[in-house]
């Protein structure tokens, strides 16, 4: 057995934003993915996720909720028959690889499931969401459902509000200097600390009112340049926005890398932004001249994402 290939997921823009409904941008990162499969002879990894894959069945018997239905049975027979989820993607990286597992699980096992090839309305997308929420709670202890719904329709997704996506498309890759790229932390980042931390800084009503004003600002002026391929307004929106998140999420940016995300503000050679959650995993960048920002950054592990 050996189920379709579900990918890694990139929210390029929004991270915490989305949270308190402001815009995103979430793309496929095909570099990573994660496939169902099954083994009579499993190695150690897959012993374990097929331990995970029983937990994750318990969970979603026991979940009361009337959206969708799944052939639990066929589920809890294929556990026990030895399947496991074979994946690629870097786990507490910020990259989705909880996102994957659930859209696999989905894809496989849900009744009636909708799927990528029909028109996918606003409804739909919402639906889905939803649906996928409830899943990759399981995981999180609370999911917006986004990097599972990026991952089963393998599509970019844009977030205008909680109740408003859509599918989109983003402008094709260039041969240029410029890049998006991922700086790796070399450290195990985990969701929920960080967004319980936020959660606690929102009491705040100075940091509310940042978050309202001037994150919710750059990132939905990096949203639209992206979109429609404006890279020089993009670069300086992208600076505004790497500066606030320094000055304003220092807790969820790894002490050693504070100084190198300060850097590249100074230097504009490159500039950074969390990659999901932070607190570790992968660091987003963008650069005008990613051979010269890779020189700089030669002690570190880069990722190329897109060309501009």
């Amino acid at each position: 057995m050996r189920g379709p290939l579900f990918y890694a997921k990139i929210l390029l823009f929004g991270e915490y934003g989305i949270i308190k409904d402001s815009k995103g941008l979430a793309i496929p990162y095909n570099s990573y993915q994660g496939a169902l499969k099954s083994s009579e002879n499993p190695t150690e990894t897959a012993s374990n996720s097929n331990n995970n894959l029983l937990k994750f069945h318990n969970y979603l018997v026991n979940l009361d909720q009337d959206l969708v239905s799944f052939r639990l049975t066929e589920f809890k027979s294929d556990i026990d028959a030895g399947m496991y989820f074979d994946s690629s993607i870097p786990q507490g990286y910020g990259v989705g690889s909880s996102g994957a597992l659930v859209a696999a699980i989905y894809d496989k096992y849900a009744d009636n499931k909708i799927t990528v090839l029909e028109n996918l309305t606003r409804d739909k997308l919402l639906n889905l969401k939803e649906i996928f929420s409830l899943m990759e709670s399981f995981f999180h202890g609370k999911s917006s459902g986004l990097d599972p719904l990026n991952s089963y329709l393998s599509i970019p997704i844009l977030i205008n509000s909680k109740d408003n996506l859509e599918a989109t498309g983003i402008p094709s890759q260039k041969e240029g200097k410029g890049a998006v790229f991922l700086l790796d932390s070399e450290i195990i980042g985990e969701t929920e600390p960080m967004v319980n931390i936020f959660m606690n800084k929102m009491k705040n009503e100075g940091f509310r009112k940042m978050i309202n004003e001037d994150f919710a600002k750059y990132t939905d002026a990096c949203i639209d340049d992206f979109l429609t391929g404006n890279v020089k307004s993009l670069f300086g929106n992208v600076k505004h926005l790497s500066k606030v998140v320094l000055d304003n999420f220092k807790p969820m940016i790894p002490i050693p890398f504070q100084k190198v995300w300060q850097k590249g503000i100074e230097s504009n050679d490159y500039y950074l932004k969390l990659c999901g959650s932070g607190g570790g995993g992968y660091i987003l960048g963008f650069t005008k001249d990613y051979d010269k920002t890779k020189a700089i950054l030669k002690d570190f592990k880069l990722e190329l994402v897109y060309r501009f």
